[in-house]
């Protein structure tokens, strides 16, 4: 059995437990730097965010074990997740100061990730500079399409879809108006 994919998982699961908890500071040091008040996030947000991020790193796993390493989509979130450790160091320098999931980026994402690495290039699939391409911009889609779906009022959606619908008729129209 594959080891890989069930460490990365849960480095990644104890890495971003800190990023969830202190990212809405981040997000509001941001906030306050650039004047854009839309990067501010709260805490349920941040954890709705990490959830999803979550999902895609799961299903990532899940096919890694299922092909032994040979999915592309495993092979692009083990590269990704390695990756994503620079980012952490990388926002921490450039901004001079704690962000968000840095303190446990190099002690236990990367060891998580480069374990998932080197099994595969112990089964003989290592990793190719297109599943690091590939790979950052797989883990960076997922995280900015998560940040962008716990910001939108969901409710406001599916109201106003609901308030583009044809009015109900007869016997529906009845029912509707008894409940």
């Amino acid at each position: 059995m594959m080891r890989g994919p069930v460490t990365m998982f849960a480095a990644w699961a104890l890495h971003d437990a800190e990023e969830a908890l202190t990212f809405p500071a981040t997000a509001d040091h941001l906030a306050g730097l650039s004047g854009i008040e839309a990067l501010t996030m709260s805490t349920r947000q941040s954890l709705a965010a990490i959830g999803l991020v979550g999902a895609v790193v799961a299903a990532a796993g899940i096919r890694g074990m299922q092909t032994r390493g040979e999915s592309a989509f495993y092979r692009y979130a083990v590269a990704g997740l390695e990756t994503h450790v620079f980012t952490h160091l990388l926002a921490s320098a450039v901004l001079r100061r704690y962000t968000a999931g840095v303190i446990t980026a190099v002690p236990i994402m990367w060891p998580g990730a480069a374990l998932a690495r080197r099994e595969l290039a112990e089964l003989g699939r290592p990793l190719a500079a297109a599943d690091w391409r590939r790979g950052s911009a797989l883990m960076g889609a997922a995280a900015a399409a998560a940040q962008l779906a716990v910001r939108i009022d969901w409710t406001i959606v599916f109201s106003s879809r609901r308030s583009r619908r044809r009015p109900l008729r007869g016997c529906a129209a009845a029912a509707d108006a008894g409940a």
